[in-house]
């Protein structure tokens, strides 16, 4: 494969992991700042911080992509496009964002600006990409749940990039909203709280005792990163901005052998040991494979070292692999995890594995933190420099890096007595300090006089102008835009979102199928009002192509995902931008080409009146979606599934989620709260999602909350009063 054109791309979630990266390899970073990153959690990067960077990424003729991926809020509007301003005035590369709208206002202004759209917008067709082209991006970071067949076609519109690398969320990018109704921590701001790697229980046989249901393993796609490059990806790239330099060390040097066509053995286990959740899985690109799920096993899980043998009365791994003190490890027993353990000294078999659990023979024993990838992998990536020293009595010292030409200050004078070696020069010059030099000295020397601490000042003077030359970006003054016509006014219409229309009495009514391969075009004979076809977040291109004959009977598509833009559009339909949409700014009401749109479920009212308009509604009665999953948690187990429509999924507190079952190509299921919602919404259009039945009478109860409570028995106000943070 030609790795010259294709960007291995890592994730730099400090400084030190940034460094790591270019040292290993890697063609560019993606960065957070210290707001608006999805990674909150991660160190991020202030302003100096991102100055030092993209100084390192020039010195490596690297890049520098700065996130900016989070959903913003309209009191966050000014400081959103001041960051986007620094980042770009300094010289970052590409800006990743997730909000297509904001991402206009800034092309917009900024024509030469390098957009890419967040995975957290959900492309996953091409529709999805012609959409974000439209909106000025010149990039797609590909949803993880994306086809081959679609990654191609997404690269024939657009440069796309693919995650081949790191943690998979079990819900399809950006519709995640468990964390935020579970504890009011948003992921869509950067702060999930990852409810998805608690225990679960399913009302099925098989799958009903309490297990990591929805934890999915860890995502590699290794030496098939050729059928990515095959179908057009030209960016591949590593997730984990919340790990530490050994494991983006491990990642890019495991990719960079591949890419140039040197794969090493011992490279996959070195990244086993760095970070592996549950073992790895190809990911849904490859159609979905028995490791997706890591029901068992939750965490770091490492590489498997050895088992355990009673020896002596002790238990001890037999190995022939040596450890040492500061390594940890982690016991596995039938595929379950039983704790944890610390090296206890060697014997001749292995090693003693001291542990509180009590260890049996036959457990296996995985090794989670290796002390030795501290060292394996270097801090920097050395670039050879050659430095020319010229020092003679009469002269001025004179010192080329490079090219650089560096004076000392004043005439050098002749030596009395012991005069500068050649050896002292070379000792001094050798020395690169902080930057990553391989110097190759060049010394013409005359009998003269220097002091040992003058001469090591024009080295660090030298050194130091060299770097500004070659690691200086052009600063520019960039100034966005944020002019645009505020929509506004009010909306008094009523949409409902329901399997059956019939007997509605809504202004809007929303289809959503339970098989799309066989829409039930009968379910709204007799509806009054304007009918819409429900478009789920996650479609691919071929199951687009397959519903595309029945559009033509509905008035409009509501659709949860970006490509619904591109699909009104072609079939001159109307849309109703969904809550999928996430809309929580008067620039997304105002700029999106919509009919109508649903304000983002994780608004209160007071955020989202004051961007409300005639045409804006929100969710107000009935289930609240909080997880889209584009795999089957049954493992595929197609012979034996007792193919119910819905389900209940138990958390350890004994909460129970509703799930429903639909058909596309394959098996597609949403998870919804544990309670419903009831609130009143009197500043614009009311949308309820009765998915789940009593349709008919939320409509009837609408406005009045005692009414819809005596419907609704576990109920909640979401956000309605309190915002997410």
């Amino acid at each position: 494969m030609d790795s010259k054109k294709i960007e291995l791309l890592a994730p730099a979630g400090s400084f030190e992991c940034a460094k790591a990266a270019f040292a290993a390899g890697a063609d560019a970073v993606y960065l957070g700042l210290k707001s608006f990153s999805a990674r909150d959690g991660a160190e991020n990067f202030d302003m100096q911080e991102l100055g030092d960077t993209l100084r390192l990424a020039r010195f490596y003729s690297g890049k520098v992509h700065v996130a900016l991926n989070t959903v913003v809020k309209e009191d966050e509007l000014e400081e959103f496009f001041d960051a986007a301003e620094k980042a770009l005035s300094m010289g970052a590369d590409a800006l990743i964002i997730q909000d297509t709208c904001l991402g206009y206002l800034i092309k917009k202004s900024c024509p030469e600006a390098n957009l890419h759209l967040s995975t957290q917008a959900g492309v996953s067709n091409a529709e999805g990409a012609r959409a974000a082209k439209r909106f000025g991006f010149s990039r797609v970071i590909a949803a993880r749940e994306t086809s081959l067949k679609d990654l191609g076609e997404i690269s024939s519109v657009l440069e796309c990039e693919a995650f081949v690398q790191g943690a998979l969320c079990t819900c399809f990018s950006g519709q995640c909203y468990m964390s935020s109704f579970a504890g009011g921590n948003s992921g869509n701001r950067g702060r999930c709280k990852q409810p998805c790697r608690k225990k679960y229980s399913w009302n099925r046989e098989g799958y009903d005792t309490p297990a990591y249901r929805l934890s999915l393993s860890d995502l590699s796609v290794g030496e098939d990163v050729e059928k990515y490059i095959s179908a057009g990806v030209t960016s591949l790239k590593i997730e984990g901005r919340l790990r530490r330099p050994e494991y983006v060390s491990a990642a890019v040097t495991y990719y960079r052998h591949i890419l140039d066509g040197n794969p090493q053995k011992e490279d996959l286990g070195h990244l086993m040991r760095a970070f592996n959740r549950g073992g790895y899985t190809r990911g849904l690109a490859f159609g979905q494979d028995e490791k997706l799920i890591s029901s068992d096993v939750q965490g770091h899980i490492g590489e498997k070292v050895g088992s355990i043998e009673i020896i002596s009365g002790k238990p001890v791994c037999v190995t022939k692999e040596k450890f040492r003190n500061l390594d940890a490890f982690k016991v596995i027993r039938c595929g379950r995890e039983v704790g944890g353990g610390v090296f206890g000294g060697e014997t001749k078999e292995g090693f003693v594995l001291r542990s509180s659990f009590d260890l049996k023979r036959g457990d296996d024993v995985f090794i989670t933190r290796d002390s030795s990838l501290f060292s394996m992998f270097p801090a920097s990536r050395l670039l050879p420099v050659r430095v020319k020293i010229r020092l003679y009595p009469g002269d001025k010292a004179y010192v080329s890096v490079n090219g650089l030409e560096v004076y000392g200050d004043g005439v050098l004078a002749e030596a009395k007595t012991r005069p500068l070696t050649e050896g002292d020069v070379g000792r001094a010059f050798v020395a690169a300090g902080k930057y990553p030099y391989l110097i190759y000295p060049e010394i013409e020397i005359g009998n003269v006089f220097m002091p040992l601490s003058a001469l090591n000042e024009l080295r660090r003077r030298a050194y130091a102008a060299y770097w500004e030359k070659t690691t200086d970006r052009e600063k520019k003054q960039v100034k966005i835009n944020l002019e645009y016509e505020k929509k506004s006014g009010r909306c008094d219409k009523v949409a409902v979102i329901a399997e059956n229309l019939i007997g509605l009495n809504a202004d809007i009514g929303i289809l959503k199928p339970r098989d799309y391969n066989d829409i039930d075009l009968s379910s709204m004979e007799n509806f009054g009002g304007e009918k819409f076809l429900f478009l789920p977040a996650y479609l691919s291109g071929d199951e687009i192509k397959a519903i595309t004959p029945v559009i033509s009977f509905f008035d409009g598509v509501y659709a949860d995902g970006l490509y619904g833009l591109e699909l009104a559009k072609s079939f001159q339909k109307k849309l109703f931008a969904g809550t999928g949409f996430n809309v929580t700014n008067s620039v997304q009401v105002s700029l999106l080409d919509a009919e109508y749109v649903a304000l983002s479920k994780e608004l209160s009212f007071s955020e989202a009146e004051k961007i409300s308009a005639k045409n804006t509604f929100s969710l107000t009665a009935g289930g609240v979606k909080v997880m889209d999953l584009i795999y089957c948690p049954f493992r595929k187990s197609c012979s034996s599934c007792d193919k119910k429509v819905w389900y209940s999924l138990t958390d350890e507190e004994g909460r129970k989620f509703p799930v429903r079952r639909y058909l596309a190509s394959s098996c597609r299921f949403e998870v919804y709260n544990c309670a419903d919602l009831v609130t009143a919404a009197p500043f614009t259009g009311k949308l309820c999602d009765c998915t789940a039945g009593e349709a008919e009478k939320t409509v009837a109860a609408l406005g009045d909350v005692e009414k819809l409570k005596s419907i609704y028995k576990n109920h909640t106000g979401g956000h309605s009063k309190r915002p997410v943070t």
